[in-house]
């Protein structure tokens, strides 16, 4: 069995706890309007054009996105940072894309990443098979849960998809007491509303984690470059960052019923 990926980021200190390896895999059912990582999308190697200059010369090279990987030679790549993982608490993080696209290859992955000791971490959209989320389930230490939004209107229209198994899923995870931290992408004019605010409220104050975290991401646009390197519009290309008022605002809200809040991943 072989899974595509796309890149494997060393030295990562945002996606769970310690020094952290992130091994991103191609292929996501979602198509959020905003998405920070489009060459994630389509779960095949993609080939563009990439522009390199080299003094006064410019040419063009053709770059491959995305190889596939066996298990065994990812974990070469992994067992690089043994060390790191082991003096900072940290380890492993599967994300892309969407991880459960090609839950298989990665359960073996994590399970590989266990018998080491391992923390791994699992940054999921949570829009999946029940039966891909359980695969995993052994071996996963913590999940990085996104949450884009309570309205399944809002969510359709955004990204393409309505919410319902992503909440299904998170309920199931919260039933069974794994780690969880939610993370949240704050898209102003989308999701940031007082209106998404309360919704959100209500709707983690009828459950009970065993972690009661919670970390906003705040939308930027610097990722528009990937989009014309892929030769995608971006359609959200005039919009701004959320205000740190906005974000406040969003954080005392969420403080205010018992979370711990963190402003960026």
């Amino acid at each position: 069995m072989k899974g595509l990926i796309f890149d494997i980021k060393r030295y990562s200190t945002n996606d769970g706890p310690g020094i952290r390896t992130t091994v991103f895999f191609k292929g996501c059912p979602l198509n959020c309007l905003w998405c920070h990582n489009p060459e994630s999308r389509l779960h095949e190697i993609q080939h563009v054009n990439r522009r390199r200059n080299i003094g006064d010369m410019a040419f063009e090279e053709e770059e491959a996105i995305g190889q596939w990987y066996t298990v065994a030679e990812v974990m070469r790549e992994l067992e690089k940072d043994t060390l790191f993982y082991d003096e900072s608490g940290g380890g492993i993080t599967f994300s892309g894309g969407e991880p459960l696209v090609q839950a298989g290859f990665v359960a073996q992955l994590a399970a590989e990443c266990r018998k080491r000791g391992w923390h791994t971490s699992l940054d999921t959209c949570g829009y999946a098979n029940r039966k891909a989320l359980q695969l995993l389930e052994p071996y996963i230490n913590l999940y990085l849960y996104d949450l884009k939004g309570m309205s399944p209107t809002d969510h359709w229209q955004h990204t393409g998809v309505d919410n319902g198994i992503i909440i299904d899923n998170l309920l199931y995870l919260v039933e069974n007491r794994h780690d969880i931290i939610l993370r949240y992408p704050v898209i102003p004019g989308m999701n940031d509303s007082e209106n998404h605010l309360l919704d959100l409220l209500h709707f983690l104050m009828n459950i009970s984690p065993v972690k009661r975290e919670i970390h906003l991401l705040p939308y930027h646009n610097i990722q528009k470059n990937k989009y014309e390197r892929l030769g995608l519009t971006y359609k959200l290309e005039d919009l701004s960052s959320p205000t740190t008022e906005s974000l406040e605002t969003m954080k005392k809200g969420l403080e205010s019923i018992g979370y711990s809040v963190k402003i960026g991943g």
